[in-house]
């Protein structure tokens, strides 16, 4: 297997391919120093400017089983995916591109291409996916910072919601859910312990535990499944268009009122004209308006009644000329302003503050603007990519260096209901971290951090002084390497959620392609600690669709019943044409596909 990219995403993934799927790896990067030093247990390693087809070559692409193009820039991860199609049409590719919609377009090409230099139909529509690293933490991101909300993750329009319970208190018992997906560490009630990691043994969290681990569990908390419910059509990323200007924003209370009262003067004014004249109604309207604006000829040898509605009239066209030319002005500048960024009101609160805008921080702030949860974004660089998205949901943005006196201040950090500091530095995340807890110290925050040593240090850390607080880091790149891996096996991976510093992956297999499943009951099946069968697709193989990781729906917009059973009798017994919705750990995948391969 091949893997180029140019960040810590490419570095991890070639590791876990390399360590976790035993695979033969080689990473291609254009800085050799980064990747670690070579030896039996690292990936091969060669330096490169970009993937063209001469470096590729030398990779060996062209005998490759798959290649995994892991650039930040979307241009070179396309230019290296066409040139490795034109190498291997067989040839797996994983490509990661932030632009959803040009993805899905590059899939259909790609897949195409190897369709037209023979790749039977069936198999050339599995050889091309696409990811990004952005979609795929962003729901995790998110839900860390929103109270309430748990992680989640989609299969076949049904959203699947993880929650996290505290320990149940004495004589009571925790409600498993649907079924208990981890036992949370030992150490999270512990304000002086970190979070656990793959290598905190018996203290850190269980993954898939059986029924009487769980119950034999006294004092530690539990992530379960919690509901299933029909996602319909929200399950499907919508295009987030330019807000309407709302019309209340043109004018300010002042001068709607002013606007209002000058109504009520000219309408009594037309009614006693009305009254007092015997006119038609609509002539006595008629000649107040010209009155008002003092375009009709003087009531010279009129009635005195006339006289002085005509004075009156005349007065209130006085006083109406300078309030039309403030509603003007002030029109005009609410136009402006429509296309600059906002500034936090005064009287939020209860909101999340973002830092960052860049591509993770602006696919978070989709997710949680979808989820209706208030946010402020503080951003140094007034080009960034989320600016924006931000202006067109016109989320207040406060630029600014966040290290700086007085920006996270702006932002109504005091007021926040939690800090999500998303940032490509660490240094610059842990900095906003402590300076947010001196300001509030109850904030929720949650860190975007890559290195683990140093996640678990700041972890503690925070924990040991702000004991109340909640505090969580996490990688992007340990969020999003599990799919990308996944991915690079020929696996379809609905997601993967976060148990502390840990990962839970959901995949997709058939009874078929695993020795040893078929025949066997559902409790049979199920390692605990390793992989649960958590579904059954019901439909008729000739009825299912390839992709399970999104919502389908009929022409008019409703969802079409979902084909996943999750109520499953632990006696039920597999059939060779089942597919199955497993829940695994990372080595648990990974076995998992080995005995796959071995088949």
């Amino acid at each position: 297997m091949v893997v180029c990219g140019d960040d810590a995403l490419a570095l991890r993934l070639a590791a876990e391919l390399h360590g976790l799927y035993r695979q033969r790896v080689t990473l291609l990067t254009p800085d050799a120093s980064l990747a670690p030093e070579p030896g039996p247990g690292t990936p091969r390693v060669l330096e490169h400017e970009t993937p063209d087809r001469a470096t590729l070559r030398a990779a060996g692409v062209e005998r490759a089983d798959a290649l995994a193009l892991m650039y930040e820039d979307d241009e070179t991860n396309i230019r290296g995916a066409m040139a490795a199609r034109r190498l291997n049409p067989r040839l797996r590719l994983v490509i990661r591109l932030y632009n959803r919609k040009l993805g899905q377009y590059l899939a259909e090409l790609l897949d195409q291409a190897a369709q037209v230099a023979g790749v039977d139909r069936a198999a050339a529509e599995s050889l091309t996916t696409v990811l990004s690293d952005a979609d795929t933490a962003a729901p995790a991101l998110a839900a860390t910072a929103a109270a309430g909300t748990s992680k989640i993750v989609q299969a076949d329009g049904l959203l699947l919601r993880a929650a996290e319970r505290p320990p149940p208190r004495p004589g009571e018992s925790a409600e498993p859910g649907l079924c208990t997906l981890a036992l949370l560490s030992s150490t999270t009630t512990d304000p002086a312990g970190a979070e656990g990691t793959d290598a905190s043994g018996a203290q850190g969290p269980r993954l898939l535990p059986d029924d009487e681990e769980v119950a034999g569990a006294a004092g530690r908390g539990s992530l379960v499944l919690e509901t299933i419910s029909p996602s319909g059509p929200t399950g499907t990323p919508r295009r987030i268009s330019a807000a309407a200007l709302p019309v209340g924003e043109l004018f300010s209370r002042r001068v709607r009122w002013s606007l209002a009262g000058f109504a009520l003067a000219v309408t009594a004014l037309a009614v006693a004209a009305w009254i007092t004249q015997d006119a038609h109604p609509l002539h006595a309207a008629y000649i107040t308006l010209l009155d008002l604006f003092a375009i009709n000829e003087p009531a010279v040898d009129a009635s005195t009644d006339r006289q002085l509605l005509q004075l009156l009239a005349g007065l209130a066209g006085l006083l109406l000329l300078p309030v039309m030319v403030a509603a003007v002005l002030e029109a005009l500048g609410s136009f402006r302003s429509a296309t600059a960024l906002r500034r936090p009101p005064r009287g939020l609160d209860d909101h999340v503050v973002l830092l960052g805008l860049g591509k993770v921080g602006t696919r978070v702030l989709a997710r949680l603007r979808e989820l209706g949860i208030p946010v402020v974004c503080v951003e140094d660089d007034p080009d960034a990519r989320g600016i924006a998205l931000a202006r067109s949901l016109r989320v207040p943005v406060v630029l600014g260096d966040v290290t700086q006196e007085g920006v996270l201040e702006a932002a109504r950090i005091h007021r926040a209901h939690a800090l999500l500091a998303l940032t490509s530095s660490d240094t610059t995340n842990l900095e906003a971290a402590l300076c947010a807890r001196g300001l509030s110290p109850r904030l929720r925050v949650a860190l975007r951090l890559y290195d683990d040593e140093f996640a678990t240090a700041v972890y503690r850390t925070l924990r040991a002084a702000h004991p109340d607080a909640l505090t969580r880091s996490r990688s992007v790149t340990s969020l999003a390497a599990p799919a990308f891996a996944g991915a690079m096996m020929g696996r379809q991976i609905l997601g993967a959620i976060p148990v502390e510093r840990r990962v839970l992956v959901f995949a997709v297999f058939d009874v078929g392609e695993l020795p040893g499943f078929e025949g066997r009951t559902i409790q049979e099946a199920t390692r605990p600690g390793t992989w649960r069968v958590l579904a059954l697709d019901t439909a008729a193989p000739d009825d299912r669709r390839p992709d399970l990781s999104a919502g389908h729906h009929h022409d008019d917009g409703t969802a079409h019943t979902s084909g996943l059973l999750f109520d499953l009798h632990p006696g039920y017994v597999l059939r060779h044409d089942d597919r199955m919705v497993l829940a695994t750990t990372r080595q648990g995948l990974a076995d998992l596909l080995s005995t796959r391969a071995g088949r």
